[in-house]
């Protein structure tokens, strides 16, 4: 049985957040991505983004679902960019459940205007730049998600319960699942 959690979304959609609710509320094991790769590697991601390549990054990406992949009971917070491979999509639906959190560019740019550990929009802090990848990662977030959850203007409790009735509403009635 796959039971195995992964948040996936844009940078800012709250799949940290939650993922620690989830942890607290639910006891499960919590593994953030991009932490666990800055802990790896001994290195911001901006930092491997400038001295080894996006390329680099997702890899260790790949490479770290697939560590994950055997594992049981875990909440995975997942980098921005994990559900835009398909191997990636294949690693994470084969170990569990894939919920897409989402939130207007609005919510997104009040949460991440200050943050500077996003390389994507480190010199695009606007909700301009935001609105648009957004939208050209919206399909692809949509395509790899079993579930999808809004956090916009919701407590992380409130999110998270939601998750874990709509997982066990799809393990009772299979057709409301992929």
């Amino acid at each position: 049985m796959k039971d195995t959690i992964f948040l996936i979304g844009f940078m800012g959609a709250g799949k940290s957040t939650v993922a620690k609710c989830l942890k607290e509320q639910y006891g499960r094991r919590l593994v953030e991505m991009d932490q666990m790769i800055e802990r790896r590697e001994q290195m911001p991601i901006s930092r491997i983004f400038e001295e080894n390549g996006e390329a680099y990054f997702r890899q260790l990406e790949t490479g770290l679902l697939e560590e994950l992949a055997g594992s049981r009971r875990l909440v995975v917070s997942c980098g921005g960019g994990v559900p835009f491979r398909s191997c990636n999509v294949d690693i994470m639906r084969r170990s569990g459940w894939v919920i897409f959190l989402t939130a207007t560019p609005e919510t997104v740019y009040e949460r991440v205007k200050n943050s500077h550990h996003r390389p994507l929009l480190e010199k695009n802090m606007n909700l301009p730049f935001i609105t648009g990848l957004m939208e050209e990662r919206r399909e692809g977030y949509e395509a790899a998600a079993d579930i999808q959850v809004s956090t916009d203007g919701r407590k992380a409790e409130e999110i998270c319960e939601e998750i874990i009735k709509r997982i066990r509403e799809s393990e009772e009635k299979p057709e409301l699942s992929r």
